[in-house]
């Protein structure tokens, strides 16, 4: 595996090139169908987006920008009914009961110093229902990633390494087509499942220069989340994930949430060996807005500066949510 080890105010030379493709989000419970396809759609008819500024104020660190489209077929068939196209009243469904397709697009862009990534993903997702309230779905995306270098902006230890000479100065690409399957249980307050990304690594199509090629590799993913109320008004909402790959091994993340009237939330999370966060969130009718700060920790304790992240999701279907009672809507 070649190595690309950079000095970009130290936080590249901590790293390494491998850690800029795996992409972390601290509010990952919002951008479930980005790791695992079988959950598009799993809100609804949604369309999500998040800015992620990672270690603020440092030269070259790593920004990432998220939007995605996800259309549920069940919120197709509800917008068509004459009853809520006219009146445009909230209307609460059984999702589990209604269609059984979801299609959805996501892009991603992120930049890393002398590296920069583009993803877009093209998903479906199916759903069967095993019981009244259990429910099984299963997805997969067609993805396109590109990679791009810019040599004029890598520094490494040895200059004289004759492994980076051709790149040095130069402009590298590497683009490929590839996969990502996934299954998951689903009901109302919880879900668990398992996918893959990048199932073939190399890609089922590939371009570009090869001296890229490495930095992609399959990776697996377990999530789980699980809310319930603890009183007419608040709700506790858990979810955490696991991940690895051949690279940079296992990694896990946490995050617990108390949610107020379905309109309101604060919470914590942590993933390992990395970081901890805050976050906060509020919800105006069909529109959601989070916000969570990280803070660095263990591994990544001599990265002085935080981490700021801001989420937008709306829904394009008017969905109920109950202020009292014992029903939490928010993930």
């Amino acid at each position: 595996m070649k190595k690309l080890i950079l000095s970009i105010l130290l936080v590249g030379s901590v790293l390494g090139a491998n850690a800029q493709n795996r992409k972390h989000i601290a509010n990952f419970s919002l951008f479930q169908q980005y790791y695992n396809p079988a959950l598009t759609g799993y809100e609804g008819t949604m369309l999500k987006t998040f800015h992620r500024n990672q270690w603020s104020g440092f030269e070259g660190a790593p920004k990432t920008f998220f939007a995605s489209a996800e259309l549920d077929l069940a919120d197709l068939s509800a917008w068509k009914r004459s009853d809520l196209s006219k009146t445009k009243r909230h209307d609460f469904y059984d999702r589990q009961a209604g269609a059984k397709h979801a299609f959805g697009l996501a892009v991603l862009q992120d930049q890393f110093g002398p590296f920069s990534e583009s993803q877009v993903h093209l998903s479906y997702a199916s759903r069967i229902r095993l019981s009244e309230r259990l429910s099984l779905r299963w997805g997969g995306a067609a993805t396109y990633s590109a990679q791009r270098l810019d040599g004029n902006k890598l520094t490494i230890d040895n200059e004289n390494d004759p492994e980076y000479q051709d790149v040095m100065g130069q402009r590298v690409r590497q683009g490929k087509l590839d996969l990502n399957l996934g299954w998951m249980l689903t009901e109302e307050n919880f879900y668990l499942g398992y996918a893959m990304q990048d199932i073939t690594k190399t890609g089922i199509v590939a371009s570009g220069d090869e001296f890229l090629q490495d930095l992609y590799t399959r990776k697996h993913f377990v999530q789980a989340g699980y809310r319930t109320a603890v009183s007419d008004q608040i709700g506790i909402v858990a979810n955490a994930m696991l991940q690895y790959d051949d690279q940079l091994k296992e990694g896990a993340e946490v995050q617990l949430k108390a949610v107020y009237q379905n309109m309101f939330w604060l919470g914590g999370g942590y993933r390992k060996d990395l970081a901890y966060n805050a976050t906060a969130g509020i919800r105006f009718e069909q529109f959601r807005i989070g916000y969570a700060y990280e803070m660095p920790t263990a591994d990544a304790k001599y990265i002085s500066r935080g981490t700021n992240e801001i989420s937008l999701t709306y829904n394009l279907i008017p969905v109920k949510y109950p202020k009292y009672g014992k029903q939490v809507t928010i993930w």
